[in-house]
């Protein structure tokens, strides 16, 4: 395992006096490198002992190449003790220019904003297992500068720049509800290593929900404070003393009572000017505010030190909070030293130098607090990492190998497996022995769904304004979906859960996963077994969620023929095509991982008509990453059945690629398949051509028990697609691979009427790089070679076979098959993007 016989280690940049990163640091964690440009704050970390080395406390401009060099040699430094990778790179740019707080955004700030691309630059070239950015709640969405001078909001970037190595989440959350004491709703992004995609996602690294305290809760029991006092056991126990005649302004409020409300005018904070009281303007309701004991605490801003500030009056006394009482809301632990003393050297000082010192440091430790990250949350966050890298993880040949030596294909052996966990497994491998165990696995194509491409799901599935949601997962299987279900609603106050699987077996196994998982008191989780297809459905859903099988209906009873009367595609038997439409009927959203193929194979063309008239908002392309051990191509739609169609956003995980097109422009009935990556440059080469031209025809027959590799007059050469040039202009003999057959065996097998027919073309099957070739004489297709047999007497030039082969049309094919992998046989549907040009002379 990764952590056997070696230390954990992150680089900290933009670490202020690092007081979020010292969850790390209490956690064990050592530190190679921390990076801050104000030597005062990285003093604070130098006297907590953060860095082994002294060299690791580096100061100055991290856009400078001599600051990254330094990074970089103390991770040289590291590598040369054994340490073979940075765990973590913690990155908290400012948020100058992106915060709400700073309404005005223009090309300087944008350019500020860059600071997160040297972030992005600096940890693609260390390369971490882990990596983290937290920032204010627009973060994603607001603008940067990339190195080639687009300006894209950093969201985006991080994804496009790192998403190829790293599965990447960022969530909006509030703090106070994660582990700190006070309001602080941020960004947290997080980004793990693909290596342990299978195991480890984001999801699982971020902290634990939980209700928010109250400020009684947090501060009540600290002592009460006379005017500048120091507590006595408690250096940090202070307060900054502001001008007397100010204190009339907030002596006598009540709790959640401002200043500005005062009746009496010369208690309203005001100047004098002129001997005249000029009465400040009041643009925050909460300044001037005393805080109630009752409520929430406040967000910690970085003038806590002042009366005008935001919710800085203590709730009983005259007073800002003190240091103490501030450390305590952003859960800063009490060993965290904010100067070369220890609290008992401070405590023991004269009052004049406790004085002298505060003078000297409090509105740095003030400012530090005011912007850091609660330790909390990071705390959380390194245990969790610490935690998944302990826990053993199981590849594809050791979960078959644990099934095997345990002979868990017997029921009562599973149950037993799973009951006890005797390796000590974590709960993505228990899943996926779940369902390799599963008897009806194949006849219910059930398949276990990768946990990463479920943390990608969950990254798009709506945010609801409402106390009680419902949910459904209509075929759950082993339950992949719902631990990442229980942690993206774990705010929403009442969720009721539905799962649905036609398996009793899989539900027994679902509900012993489930005891080791735990339900989280906010949901409901309701077992059922049926025939989803079949189930009455008593509610409507907010959302229907999951991996339907992919199978064909074998069997229609009189029950189900009854139900699927309701559906628009009255064609198919395609199971995850009759899931999506009765989950479209039932719910408000729709999140289904379904066959890449139904945007384009023929059966599907009625459910195409039906997502047209819906809203698509998101496709999530997987290409063969969906399923372990599994060759299909699969993505994740997420549609609103009651609202119009608009912009759809289209992810590639293989490319690492997004964008957002207008629906009706990827879906046009122009075409006969949606075309998810349709662009300017694919709407060019189309203008060129003529399409719908051909019929296709494709043998099945030819095998090679009937062939022989013997050439001899009375058989004909079977054309492979490995025998046609790459220029489509020539074919080639290939030694050991050619065969040949009889004339008489041909003529009983289907594809024997093409033999000699000089009207029609042959073009290689399954390729991502199309071209076409005359039909040659005494030859006969293989499967591996689709027949175009033109729909109307057609003769191709030079220039129009050699068009079939250019870049420029492999790269409009490419997009016409969905730039797909996997299935991608020349039939119905593709054969009409074999286009012929309009000036083919």
């Amino acid at each position: 395992m990764v952590l056997k016989n070696r230390t954990l280690t992150y680089i900290s940049l933009f670490s202020s006096a690092g007081v979020g990163c010292y969850g790390f640091h209490k956690e064990g964690y050592h530190c190679i490198a921390t990076n801050e440009i104000l030597p005062r704050r990285l003093e604070v970390q130098r006297v907590n002992h953060k860095c082994e080395c002294e060299t690791g406390y580096i100061d100055g401009d991290i856009t400078t190449s001599e600051v990254k060099h330094q990074i970089y040699t103390e991770i040289h430094r590291w590598e040369t003790k054994g340490n073979d990778r940075v765990d973590v790179v913690v990155a908290t740019p400012p948020c100058q220019g992106i915060s709400v707080i700073n309404h005005k955004k223009n090309e300087k700030e944008i350019n500020r904003n860059s600071l997160v691309v040297e972030s992005i630059e600096i940890i693609k070239h260390i390369n971490p297992r882990f990596f983290i950015f937290e920032n204010v709640m627009a973060f994603q969405k607001t603008l940067c500068t990339t190195p080639d001078e687009r300006i894209v909001p950093i969201g985006e970037y991080i994804r496009e720049a790192l998403g190829g190595g790293y599965i990447i989440s960022g969530r909006i959350l509030n703090f106070m509800n994660y582990g700190s004491n006070s309001s602080r709703t941020r960004t947290l992004m997080i980004g793990v290593d693909k290596k342990y995609r299978n195991n480890i996602t984001p999801f699982d690294l971020y902290p634990e929900y939980r209700s928010e305290k109250t400020l009684r809760e947090v501060i009540y029991d600290f002592p009460r404070l006379k005017w500048n006092e120091i507590d006595k056991d408690d250096f940090y126990h202070a307060f900054r003393i502001y001008n007397p005649a100010m204190k009339s302004w907030i002596h006598g409020l009540g709790e959640s009572e401002s200043a500005f409300d005062n009746k009496d005018s010369s208690k309203r904070p005001h100047r004098v000017v002129d001997g005249k009281i000029v009465e400040n303007i009041r643009k925050n309701r909460d300044k001037y505010t005393r805080q109630p004991w009752d409520r929430f605490v406040q967000c910690v801003h970085t003038r806590n030190d002042q009366l005008a500030a935001q919710n800085t009056i203590h709730p009983e006394e005259d007073r800002v909070y003190s240091i103490r009482e501030l450390m305590e809301m952003m859960t800063i632990p009490s060993d965290f030293k904010w100067m070369n003393y220890s609290l008992d050297e401070l405590n023991a000082m004269p009052n004049s130098q406790k004085q002298k010192l505060y003078k000297a440091h409090e509105v740095n430790i003030r400012q530090c607090i005011g912007e850091a990250v609660p330790t909390e949350i990071m705390w959380q966050i390194a245990v969790r990492i610490k935690n998944d890298l302990l826990v053993k993880q199981s590849n594809a040949a050791e979960i078959k190998r644990i099934i095997l030596e345990n002979q868990l294909t017997e029921k009562k052996r599973l149950t037993r497996f799973l009951s006890k966990n005797p390796l000590d497994l974590d709960i993505a491998s228990l899943m996926r022995i779940t369902e390799l165990c599963n008897a009806r696995r194949e006849k219910d194509a059930a398949f276990y769904t990768n946990k990463f491409i479920v943390n990608e799901i969950m990254g798009q599935l709506p945010t609801f304004g409402k106390s009680e949601i419902r949910i459904l997962e209509p075929s759950v299987g082993a339950g992949s979906f719902v631990p990442f279900l229980f942690k993206r609603y774990e705010n929403v106050p009442h969720v009721i859960l539905d799962v649905i699987d036609i398996d009793e077996e899989s539900i027994k196994a679902f509900d012993l996963l489930l005891e080791k998982i735990g339900i989280p008191q906010n949901f409901i989780v309701n077992r059922i077994c049926h025939d989803f297809l079949t189930w009455d459905m008593v509610c409507r859903y907010d959302l229907a969620v999951g991996n339907p099988p992919f199978s064909k209906l074998k069997e229609r009873s009189p029950e189900l023929t009854v139900k699927l009367k309701e559906n628009v595609n009255q064609t198919t038997n395609n199971l995850a095509s009759l899931f999506l439409e009765k989950c479209m009927r039932c719910s408000d959203c729709v999140a289904l991982v379904l066959n890449k193929n139904m945007l384009s194979n023929e059966e599907y063309k009625e459910t195409r008509d039906l997502l047209r008239s819906v809203r698509m908002e998101t496709i999530i392309d997987f290409g063969r990453y969906g399923f372990t051990g599994v060759s299909i191509e699969t993505m994740c739609l997420i549609v609103y059945p009651k609202k119009k169609p608009k912009d759809t956003s289209v992810y590639s995980m293989k490319y690492n690629r997004k964008h957002v097109q207008n629906q009706g422009y990827i879906t046009s009935e122009q075409y006969p398949c949606f075309l998810i990556y349709r662009d300017k440059q694919f709407d060019v080469v189309a203008e060129k051509l003529n399409f719908d031209m051909f019929s296709v025809f494709r043998d099945r027959q030819i095998t090679k028990s009937i062939t022989t590799s013997t050439r001899r007059d009375d058989t004909l050469w079977v054309i492979k697609a490995r025998n046609i040039n790459d220029d489509g202009l020539e074919v080639t003999h290939i030694a050991d691979y050619d065969v040949f057959l009889p004339v008489q065996v041909a003529s009983e097998i289907s594809v024997s009427r093409f033999v000699n027919d000089d009207s029609i073309y042959l073009t290689p099957n399954m390729t991502y790089n199309p071209r076409v070739i005359e039909n040659l004489s005494n030859t006969i297709p293989d499967g591996s070679v689709a027949v175009l047999i033109p729909k109307r007497p057609l003769r191709l030039t030079k220039k129009q076979k050699a068009f079939f082969s250019s870049a420029e049309y492999r790269r409009f094919y490419g997009i016409a098959r969905n730039l797909s992998t996997q299935s991608i046989n020349v039939d119905n549907s593709s054969v009409f993007f074999y286009g012929v040009l309009k000036d083919d002379k």
